[in-house]
């Protein structure tokens, strides 16, 4: 069933501008009679003039919109210069109240541009119908009728011209939350390597869950593709790199590493790199973004892992692929677990929490429990120790000066850091990220 109706009324020709309270009218009258849709909530979208004030106009529409109480709908109109700019309003109105089904009823003409809007604004959690809007100079003969077929294809401009529309648009928005917040671990040296930990502040995604710098986006998310880029826009600024040279991991929970340069997998949790202003990273929301940087070879990389990654040894095989593709020396090797889920909060079923009692017994705590608290941070430092790396070498929770620790817990910190295991599957996700300076 149809959730929210959205009106199009953005590109009225210039002759029904002037009479746009009649167009309004006539449309939802239309919609009240001559269609099917059952929906509590109605979004009309209209263009600002240049010139006129938002305000102003509101006054000017909504007093002979009364009538349509009857609808037993809540409608408000939405005004701004740009039909990204609207639509992006209609969005967080529709994601406040959880809506994720739309009938989108417009002019013909506008149903293409309209869906490319759409695709870059939203996630596959949205289901969009269309329904087409026949609009003639006068007012009083606005019809709804079915499709008759598609518009014409968008040219290759048009749409790079509805992509700029977009980014400007969200370039503009205020950042979220306060400003943007980087951890950086003393151990890795400054002047060879540029390296951080996200946090969730300063970037604009409102959804609380994932506000506000939220840096993945997926199909079962809220947040599309676009609000991350432009987070990681934010972030790049920030940190002083180039987010056209970030490569951030494809996340399988595995243990594959891809060496750059090299044929690329299909999916892995490790990524390693010798070139210089190259950035790599890897997301976490509980999961650990694990930072692995070479000073004497000048070669770095990062990996993503949870508990299955822990287990499997990601950590451990990101050193190896440094070593075997740069020529490594494992006890050159320096290693930063970012911020995870700690064993303070952490618990898994007794079947896997016995995998980590495998690895060290230490690494669970009640154990005979149905689900043990489980230390993935101390499974990834014994894993590595175990492969040669240094202890002195590893940085993590253990650290002596707690003022230098950077591997907060990520469930007991909901303003600093997303978690999955506190937030549900609408989480966000925090990146760690290196490079080496050219």
């Amino acid at each position: 069933m149809v959730e929210a109706v959205l009106v199009d009324l953005f590109s009225l020709p210039a002759n029904l501008q002037d009479n746009i309270q009649g167009s309004l009218c006539n449309t939802l009258e239309t919609i009240e009679k001559c269609s099917s849709i059952c929906a509590p909530f109605v979004y009309v979208m209209c263009c600002q003039r240049q010139g006129s004030e938002r305000k102003g106009e509101q006054e000017f529409l909504l007093p002979p919109l009364g009538g349509f109480q009857s609808l037993e709908r809540t409608l408000e109109v939405v005004f701004a210069p740009t039909t990204a700019a609207a639509l992006y309003t209609i969005k967080q109105r529709l994601d406040e109240k959880d809506l994720s089904i739309i009938k989108v009823i417009l002019p013909t003409l506008r149903k293409d541009s309209m869906k490319v809007y759409i695709d870059y604004l939203f996630t596959a959690v949205y289901q969009f119908e269309f329904e087409d809007l026949q609009m003639v100079s006068n007012c009083e003969n606005i019809q709804i009728s079915e499709p008759q077929g598609e518009g014409q294809t968008l040219l290759s401009q048009d749409i790079a011209l509805i992509r700029s529309e977009i980014e400007m648009h969200l370039e503009s928005l205020p950042s979220l939350k306060g400003e943007l917040t980087i951890f950086s671990s003393s151990l890795i040296p400054d002047d060879i390597f540029l390296h951080g930990f996200t946090t969730r502040t300063g970037g604009i995604s409102y959804i609380p869950t994932l506000s506000s710098c939220n840096l993945f986006s997926s199909s079962k998310r809220r947040d599309p593709q676009v609000v991350v880029k432009e987070n990681l826009r934010r972030l790049a600024n920030a940190a002083g790199f180039n987010p056209e040279a970030f490569h951030r991991v494809k996340v399988d929970h595995a243990n594959a590493v891809c060496i750059m340069g090299k044929t690329e997998p299909d999916s892995y949790d490790g990524i390693v790199t010798d070139q210089k202003g190259v950035t790599l990273a890897a997301p976490g929301a509980d999961c650990i973004p694990v930072l692995f940087a070479d000073p004497v070879r000048k070669a770095c990389g990062a990996a993503h892992s949870g508990w299955k990654g822990t287990l499997l040894g990601v950590s451990m095989a990101t050193v190896n692929a440094m070593v075997s593709a740069y020529g490594c020396n494992v006890k050159d090797i320096l290693v930063v677990l970012g911020p995870s889920v700690g064993p303070c909060c952490y618990k898994l079923p007794y079947e896997s929490a016995k995998e980590f009692h495998r690895i060290d017994p230490k690494c669970v705590r009640l154990f005979d429990s149905a689900t043990p608290y489980v230390d993935i941070r101390r499974a990834t430092r014994i894993l590595l120790e175990r492969g040669g790396v240094l202890p002195e070498n590893i940085q993590d929770d253990s650290i002596t000066d707690q003022n230098q620790n950077i591997t907060f817990c990520t469930a007991c910190h909901p303003d600093k850091f997303y978690s999955h295991f506190r937030d549900g599957t609408n989480f966000g996700t925090q990146i760690g990220f290196i490079s080496i300076r050219d």
